[in-house]
């Protein structure tokens, strides 16, 4: 799960972490408040959205005046915010951060994220701070220091200064960012976060080491221990698919390609992909029913797949262990019946009680092509969406 900026600012303050002052507006009268509130002579205005890039879009703005703040927070709110990260759509703005000037002498980065091979969280620090992370890593992957540590012990504080002197910070900087670095790994572990990214973090030139700006995701199966985060959750900035999907407990994430995938099990779902792309298709989503879905969880399933309107073909690829082909046969001919189906849908069924799956599609009468391996269904959906 994903927060806004302004939203991952408030939860590190609660832990310590310096973070600029600032104010939540959802109006262009606030916003002009807020910088009268804040009292400094330079505020910053942020658009707060779920992607990276916001300045490069338009989307941060210093003023220096309420009355500046409150004309750009009117151009700001309501926008298309286009960003790298948001597709060329853009995001609706809807909420914007107005924060205090900071006096910045130097820009860095550092964040923590889960390394699988290790796995273990990683703190990550470089010199190389406002640039895009992944382009420094392909680039000059040496410019990029790294700890692990275990989430029971934390941050070694001995770690922690050599990342921050490796940084360039010196002597009280080099002190108050290595305090910095251990604060945010505490906080990292107790919010069960999959992510934690600061960027950049800067050194101003009063001393200060501060956050300005941050960004946190939650790892979705530690929720449970923190309902208050759930809280937290903007469905404005979700797609309309994946938040109707997770009412039925399905695993669904959408992609700009044309051919519409339902599949149990994760790995059986990237499998299926693969060989979509090999036959010269584009994947329109990740979709993994799972392996206990009901009849009423194979039909939202299918709804969903079909709620995208550049979906031109559907593809089922169904290996049945716990999950039963005669269950999923009997979902699809469920939703087929209630929707108007106007692309090519493909079935491959395998597994327990393949017979009586495949018998209900053929007796079904239902406008379906039938695959005997995973190759021979992505080749089949594949021409189908083709021709």
């Amino acid at each position: 799960m994903k927060i806004h900026e302004f939203q991952a600012k408030e939860l590190l303050r609660k832990f310590g972490v310096s973070v600029p002052r600032g104010r939540e507006c959802t109006t262009a009268a606030e916003a002009e408040q807020a910088h009268k509130d804040l009292g400094t002579a330079v505020t910053v205005v942020k658009a707060q959205i779920h992607a990276g890039g916001r300045g490069k879009g338009g989307g941060v703005k210093l003023v220096r005046s309420a009355e500046e703040a409150r004309e750009v927070a009117e151009g700001m709110l309501g926008m298309q915010l286009v960003t790298h990260q948001t597709g060329p759509a853009g995001q609706k703005v809807r909420r914007l951060w107005v924060e205090e000037g900071s006096d910045i002498d130097r820009e860095f980065y550092v964040g923590i994220a889960i390394d699988r091979e290790q796995q273990l969280p990683v703190m990550m620090a470089s010199k190389e701070g406002g640039m895009e992370i992944e382009e420094v890593a392909a680039t000059h992957p040496e410019k990029i220091l790294k700890a692990a540590f275990t989430p029971a012990e934390g941050l070694a504080a001995a770690e922690a200064k050599r990342l921050a002197e490796g940084i360039g910070l010196e002597g009280a900087l080099a002190t108050k960012g290595a305090e910095f670095m251990v604060t945010l790994a505490k906080a990292f572990v107790e919010l069960d976060c999959s992510l934690a990214e600061i960027n950049p973090l800067v050194s101003t030139k009063g001393g200060d080491v501060l956050a300005l700006d941050a960004k946190i995701n939650f790892d979705s199966n530690g929720l449970f221990r923190h309902p208050e985060l759930s809280e937290l959750r903007d469905l404005h900035e979700e797609d309309a698919k994946e938040i109707e999907a997770s009412k039925f407990d399905l695993s669904y994430i959408a992609l700009d390609g044309n051919i519409g995938c339902m599949v149990n099990g994760a790995g059986l779902a990237m499998a299926t992909m693969d060989v979509i792309k090999l036959h010269g298709g584009e994947p329109a989503n990740f979709l993994d029913v799972g392996g206990g879905a009901t009849k009423d969880n194979v039909k939202a399933a299918f709804k969903i797949l079909l709620s995208d309107e550049n979906v031109k073909g559907v593809l089922v690829n169904i290996f049945g262990g716990i999950m039963r082909c005669d269950v999923i046969a009997d979902g699809i001919c469920a939703a087929v019946k209630e929707v108007d189906l106007r692309v090519p849908l493909v079935v491959r069924l395998e597994g327990t009680n393949v017979e009586q799956g495949r018998r209900i599609l053929d007796e079904s009468g239902l406008p379906l092509t039938s695959a005997s391996d995973l190759d021979d269904a992505a080749e089949k959906v594949c021409a189908k969406v083709r021709s």
